[in-house]
């Protein structure tokens, strides 16, 4: 079948993921692993994929307005310059923004420090449905706390723990949590906040408190070592994503948010009132010009939906067998199957269209008939 996975030679979930016996050192924050192409290849690839993400993300906001209990927590952290904000316009661009909750977590606010470091965190937990983005997140109290000894040492300790318990709890709540790790080089991030002061319009951007940071550089790196050893979980893995060249760290994002909604596979909800008895009602409600306007889009409707949910699902299927042997005899059965249900999909949705024009024909003839007689 050839690639099905265009722009990637593995799944970048695989090659980010900070397991055992990982080291922040021996990241290449100028590489692009996994990733073939330059920044314009990305950046097609990225807004090709979009669609597909579009499609799943309002999948989830539907199943999540009918009772479903699911929802996507992004956490984003990284030091100042990383990207983080750029990630979240250019990658939630592409999805309905009434799916996406975005947070930003600054220095805590005096009512924030008379509770628990996690309560202003609990606050901001996405509804089922949705998308939640964390601009910085809990993790600031095992790492800017840390750096800047903000409490004593056994204090901050003992959030790895807390941290752990938290995140496993929320996950067997129904919330996939994904957790990225945005990762610029010291001369990368130098070379970002010059740009800052040089540019009137970014000067907004630049805080003399940067330097500071900068300043503590190494302190940042130890502190965010100990966090993927401590934090990285077989429920809530960090991704540390190389973000020297923004156009990777958006296009990576991007394909890990998009695999794990394909994996999470929401489905469009089945309403509990039949639809021909609506059509019925709502008839009632309609001339016959705007029936017979209706009749006659029928079949462009249906074969709009009918594209649109068997491409999905095509797409679907190519990024889950994506990097599957083509040779494997259970990859291709998986495959035949998968296939067989787009068709026959396909066929229900077909043959629901012919018995609504059936009906939308006998719901023209009555209603002119009833206007006849007025």
């Amino acid at each position: 079948m050839g690639s099905r996975h265009p722009g990637w030679t593995a799944d970048p979930r695989d090659l980010l993921r900070a397991g055992p016996g990982f080291t922040l050192e021996d990241v290449d924050r100028g590489g692009t692993p996994g990733f073939r192409g330059r920044k314009s290849d990305a950046e097609r690839f990225g807004r090709d994929r979009g669609r597909l993400l579009s499609e799943l993300q309002e999948r989830l906001f539907a199943e999540g307005r009918t009772g479903g209990t699911r929802s996507v927590l992004c956490v984003v952290q990284g030091l100042d310059t990383a990207g983080k904000g750029g990630v979240t316009r250019h990658v939630m661009s592409m999805v309905d923004p009434q799916g996406v909750a975005l947070h930003s977590f600054g220095p805590p606010s005096e009512e924030e420090l008379r509770h628990d470091f996690l309560w202003r965190i609990r606050n901001a937990l996405p509804r089922p449905g949705l998308i939640g983005v964390f601009d910085r997140s809990h993790y600031e109290d095992v790492l800017v706390v840390r750096v800047k000894h903000l409490v004593p040492d056994d204090e901050w300790e003992s959030r790895y723990d807390q941290i752990n318990h938290f995140e496993k709890e929320l996950v067997d709540s129904g919330t996939v949590l994904l957790k990225f790790a945005l990762m610029v080089s010291h001369d990368e991030q130098g070379i970002r906040l010059m740009e800052r002061l040089d540019r009137p319009d970014k000067r907004w951007k630049f805080n003399p408190s940067d330097l500071e940071t900068r300043a503590q550089w190494a302190d940042y790196q130890a502190a965010y070592q100990a966090v993927f050893e401590r934090t990285s979980t077989d429920w809530a893995p960090w991704y540390v994503i190389p973000s020297d060249h923004k156009w990777y760290s958006r296009v990576a994002i991007t394909e890990i948010v998009t695999q794990t909604l394909v994996d999470m596979n929401p489905g469009w909800p089945e309403p509990d009132w039949n639809p021909f008895e609506m059509r019925d009602r709502l008839a009632e409600l309609m001339s016959s010009r705007a029936l017979t306007e209706s009749l006659a889009d029928t079949t462009r409707t249906v074969a709009k939906a009918v594209a649109a949910d068997a491409k999905v699902q095509r797409e679907e299927i190519e990024v889950s067998l994506d990097d599957v042997d083509s040779e494997d005899a259970a990859a291709r059965a998986d495959e035949r199957a998968a296939l067989a249900e787009v068709t026959a999909q396909r066929a229900a949705y077909v043959a629901e269209a012919i018995r609504t024009k059936q009906q939308k024909q006998r719901l023209v003839t009555a209603a002119k008939a009833r206007e006849t007689l007025r």
